[in-house]
């Protein structure tokens, strides 16, 4: 299901401390925001990123999710038909994109295990979204800068300094909608940051209903990280949830 070997596998080695990393928190396509092509377009005029990963949850596959499905929804095949023509678009805007595993990104293969079948019997993931080999689909991601790390997953911990605290490395975690901060530690030899990322939904799709009588709410943006600094870029939106542009 993942892509063949790549350079995005294991620790890769990686002068983050002198690039910019645009992260594209949970899009959950294709229930995502209206606005998140023209957002992303805009961060990538703004940084001019050397590296884009995906923290995961890029799809949402919500028809074959393990949790019941609203029969108001698409079947599984025409929400997979939305979800490749939102991939070709994203595709053009970044033809080389890294992809974390995560619980509903992962959903076929999961589906799969489930019902007894081999990773070997199912398309690769280039395959299902329609894509060219620019896009790798890995579990995890660490970059290594000499002795400095950065540690990138789907989520993991909610409170992502714990996470960097019991890793003693940097982290970028999506997975968590209501969570986008940056957290900082010190230790003895270094001080550390945890990135949370938010989402980049449509909270009104009936994807998120379950989500309707929490009081913390889904906050829309995503981040990046410039000559090894943390930056959340939310996406503001006006009171009709479109965002507000430049």
């Amino acid at each position: 299901m993942k892509s063949k070997k790549s350079v995005f596998d294991g620790d890769v080695k990686y002068k983050w401390s002198e690039k910019t990393i645009l992260f594209l928190s949970d899009i959950h396509a294709p229930y995502h925001h209206k606005d998140v092509i023209a957002f992303l377009k805009h961060l990538k005029k703004l940084y001019k990123p050397d590296l884009v990963v995906s923290l995961g949850d890029l799809a949402d596959f919500h028809n074959i999710s393990f949790h019941d499905s609203d029969p108001q929804l698409d079947s599984a095949g025409r929400e997979l038909e939305k979800l490749q023509a939102f991939a070709k678009e994203l595709e053009k805007l970044f033809p080389e994109l890294v992809i974390i595993g995560s619980n509903h990104g992962d959903l076929p293969l999961r589906k799969a295990f489930a019902a007894g079948l081999p990773a070997s019997m199912i398309k690769p993931y280039n395959a299902i979204y329609e894509v060219g080999p620019g896009w790798h689909f890995i579990d995890d991601l660490t970059l290594v800068d000499n002795d400095r790390y950065i540690y990138c997953c789907h989520g993991t911990v909610k409170d992502g300094l714990k996470l960097t605290t019991q890793r003693g490395v940097n982290t970028v975690q999506g997975h968590y909608h209501t969570e986008f901060n940056i957290k900082y530690a010190s230790n003895p030899r270094d001080l550390l940051w945890s990135l949370q990322a938010g989402c980049l939904i449509d909270p009104k799709a009936l994807a998120f209903a379950y989500n309707k009588h929490q009081v913390n709410r889904p906050i829309i943006g995503t981040a990046v990280v410039v000559n090894g600094h943390p930056v959340l870029e939310p996406m503001v939106l006006d009171n009709n949830g479109r965002w507000v542009g430049e």
